[in-house]
């Protein structure tokens, strides 16, 4: 861990995947990436899916990159470079039922305005975030643990926030960026 600077959080939605990456890129700055803005190029008018092609170039610049922080729910194989390149996997692990109530706190703030989000705040996202949650568990996390056994000597994987806190503690002290 003591050179840390290009750091993979994968986990289910509502994990807590951006609000760590967020610290941790202003605790170590180093920038951070969400991987549905690799999936997604974001218009005003409306979000467009990327192609295959187009993704895999924008995933390799950022993996290219001197740090990263890279965060997101995917774990297919377009992501294994990311994977690969990281000195560090923090896998979220946060239990089911407080995904579940981060899902609708997050439904009611981005509804009445008091959090921004990437997308428009429907319905039908918000049903379909329930659906997500319950394939990363069922399907996504088991996925990952299998497909990815090449790089499971990186994983920290985390259930609580006193862990992340511990965590976030120990890349902030052997950073090279903190030591300078």
């Amino acid at each position: 861990m003591n050179d840390v600077r290009k750091i993979h959080i994968i986990g289910s939605v509502a994990s807590g995947k951006t609000t760590l990456a967020r610290k941790l890129s202003q605790g170590l700055n180093i920038p951070y990436y969400e991987l549905d803005n690799v999936v997604w190029e974001r218009h005003q008018a409306g979000d467009i899916r990327r192609t295959e092609e187009e993704r895999a170039e924008y995933l390799k610049k950022v993996v290219k990159k001197e740090g990263w922080i890279m965060e997101g729910v995917h774990n297919e194989w377009w992501v294994e470079e990311s994977f690969r390149h990281a000195d560090v996997i923090i896998f979220l692990d946060t239990k089911y039922s407080v995904r579940t109530y981060r899902i609708i706190k997050w439904f009611i703030l981005q509804k009445l305005r008091l959090e921004k989000s990437n997308y428009t705040p429907t319905f039908r996202i918000f049903f379909k975030m329930f659906k997500w949650n319950k394939y990363f568990e069922e399907n996504g996390k088991p996925h990952f643990f299998q497909a990815f056994e090449e790089v499971q000597d990186k994983v920290l994987k985390v259930s609580k926030v006193k862990e992340l806190e511990q965590k976030l503690h120990s890349l902030r002290s052997t950073s090279p960026v903190e030591n300078k």
